[in-house]
């Protein structure tokens, strides 16, 4: 199962959340996004784990937690929607143009 950290310190680190959720079972992946301009941490992270019933037990007991002066909150995460490929997905759009 795939769960959606939300409201992440920016100074939290992989290991730290990675220890974390292993007392609750098998840590796969641990993943913090990263802003891809500056590189810092946007303040979300998905953590996978092996064990359905791990991962919903983590989620129950972490939701609230405190992690560097943050509370996180978890939820499992959803699938990302496909994309419209009809659409144009440059983002020219977003350039200033001269």
């Amino acid at each position: 199962m795939n769960i959606f950290v939300r409201n992440l310190d920016p100074t939290a680190t992989e290991t730290q959340l990675k220890e974390i959720f292993a007392a609750y079972g098998s840590v796969k992946t641990v993943t913090i996004v990263k802003d891809r301009d500056t590189e810092g941490p946007r303040g979300f992270a998905f953590v996978e784990m092996t064990n359905d019933a791990e991962a919903q037990t983590a989620i129950t007991s972490l939701n609230g937690f405190r992690l560097n002066d943050r509370v996180m909150r978890l939820n499992e995460a959803r699938p990302k929607p496909e994309q419209d490929t009809t659409r144009d997905s440059s983002r020219e759009h977003r350039r200033h143009r001269m």
